[in-house]
């Protein structure tokens, strides 16, 4: 075929855990891939007699079409909600329905999003947000965490000396996937960071109804002076998946904006689906049935957590998730979780590997744009590995029996034994588990000695922040003689 697609379908990739759950779909599987709802908790019989309902009082509206704002009794309940809980201050114009929270992301990318933007996130960040940003063709700066959540050192650092950030995405409640809750310091500095340098933020909320113990938290948005936050939910969690009902909030200019992409989208999220829900709400206590799922969902936290304290080897680290779906667990260096994984998929269970919620990816060397073979491409293990074992290597193209001459002349071959260390390595992933740590170090070497330049350097000094690599460029002003 010589069909010509856009150029977005270069940067969209089938979901690595879509493909893990497949594997779920076999019935004597135990999964712990995906945040899956607990199916057996899902109220069907409610929802078999609210449809019911529905259809008898409203039957020609609920199989009608309706506003892509969505249903109005639906986005009055969301906001109230959400202003109960999260001390926001929304009415129903604030509130755009959409097809889960995956559709909220989906529409912020169309909203904010152009080709080399860059798009801050937490490391590691929700895997579907990467896939949805990643097909506008921005690019990702990925800021580190701790137990409170984003590190704000680093994420103003960043925003001093990045060109080109256009949005901030975070989940600080129970994040997907660490399990992480952000503290309210971080969340206050967040909102004032946001004002600051006017940078937009999608707040996802998938799981802050699904709290074990622990305070409650306002949101993000809740320290929100200028508008800049927006809110990403869903019933997906707490009522069920299925429906494919969630929603997003913010400044009503925002949201129409969203509106106006949202219908060339899919016009609206389906009528029956918003009127069914809110019919539940109005009949039924979502609490209490919030309340039955949080139990399911505490005890099955407990026991996971006493396994994990039992047979885990005792130099891992885990995070201990006061709600939500999600712990993540760091192994040993020299333990592959791939490799972990195709063993327990040969035992019928399934978990998800860490390294695929990572937003960023190498970009493409000028060798894959090299149809004709005259670009050699030359690497090496020395700053990624260790220098000592002189070991690198060509892709030569055309010139390879050339090149192999030349290598003849020079030393015939590369020590054996030093190749057969570098390979043994590789294998297994562990090299991309020790690149990601070396990625980490050097990055927050480089924010930390930006930020010193910046703070000790004379005034007018410039600073040209690396995305990758161990250089800083640094420009003086021209008054100043370097030599």
């Amino acid at each position: 075929m010589k069909l010509k697609f856009a150029n977005r379908m270069s940067y969209i990739k089938a979901s690595e855990i879509r493909e893990i759950l497949k594997v779920t779909e076999q019935e004597d599987v135990i999964s712990f891939a995906g945040g899956l709802p607990a199916p057996e908790l899902f109220p069907i019989d409610e929802i078999n007699q609210m449809t019911q309902i529905v259809l008898k009082e409203a039957g020609t509206k609920a199989l009608q079409y309706t506003t892509t704002e969505g249903y109005s009794p639906l986005r009055d309940w969301v906001a109230k909600r959400m202003n109960e809980r999260l001390g926001t201050s929304f009415d129903k114009d604030n509130i755009l329905i959409t097809h889960g929270s995956q559709q909220g992301l989906d529409l912020s990318g169309k909203v904010f999003l152009d080709d080399g933007d860059i798009v801050l996130c937490e490391s590691p960040t929700y895997l579907a947000a990467i896939s949805a940003f990643k097909s506008y063709g921005c690019n990702f700066v990925e800021i580190p965490t701790d137990e409170e959540g984003m590190n704000m050192t680093v994420l103003e650092d960043v925003l001093n000396n990045t060109p080109k950030v256009k949005l901030i995405y975070v989940i600080p409640t129970f994040q997907n996937p660490t399990g992480k809750t952000w503290s309210l310091e971080r969340r206050k500095k967040l909102a004032e960071l946001s004002a600051r340098y006017d940078i937009p933020v999608i707040e996802d909320n998938p799981y802050g109804e699904l709290r074990f113990e622990g305070e409650s938290l306002p949101s993000i948005k809740s320290f929100d002076k200028v508008g800049n936050i927006l809110c990403a939910g869903s019933f997906s969690k707490i009522f069920c998946p299925g429906f494919r009902i969630g929603w997003i909030a913010g400044d009503k200019d925002i949201i129409r904006k969203y509106v106006l992409v949202k219908q060339g989208t899919d016009l609206q999220c389906n009528t029956i689906a918003q009127m069914t829900i809110a019919e539940y709400l109005k009949r039924y206590d979502i609490d209490k049935h919030i309340g039955k799922i949080v139990e399911v969902y505490r005890k099955r936290r407990d026991i996971a957590m006493e396994c994990i304290e039992r047979y885990f080897p005792d130099n891992i680290r885990y995070t201990y998730p006061q709600g939500g779906l999600f712990t993540w667990i760091e192994l040993p260096e020299e333990i592959s979780a791939r490799e972990v994984l195709k063993k327990c998929i040969e035992r019928k269970i399934a978990f998800v590997p860490g390294d695929i919620f990572f937003g960023n990816s190498r970009p493409k060397p000028c060798k894959a744009f090299d149809k004709e073979g005259i670009v050699l491409w030359c690497g090496a293990v020395s700053k990624t590995l260790a220098p000592g074992y002189r070991v690198g290597w060509i892709a030569p193209g055309r010139f390879k029996e050339a090149i192999i001459r030349r290598k003849n002349i020079h030393l015939i071959s590369t020590p054996t034994l030093n190749q057969e260390a570098v390979a043994n390595f590789m294998e297994n992933d562990r090299y991309e588990n020790h690149l990601r740590k070396l990625r980490r170090e050097l990055y927050a070497n480089s924010i930390h000695f930006a930020h010193s330049i910046m703070d000790h350097f004379p005034e007018n000094t410039k600073i040209v922040t690396p995305q990758g690599g161990f250089m800083l460029w640094v420009e003086l002003d021209k008054r100043i003689d370097t030599t």
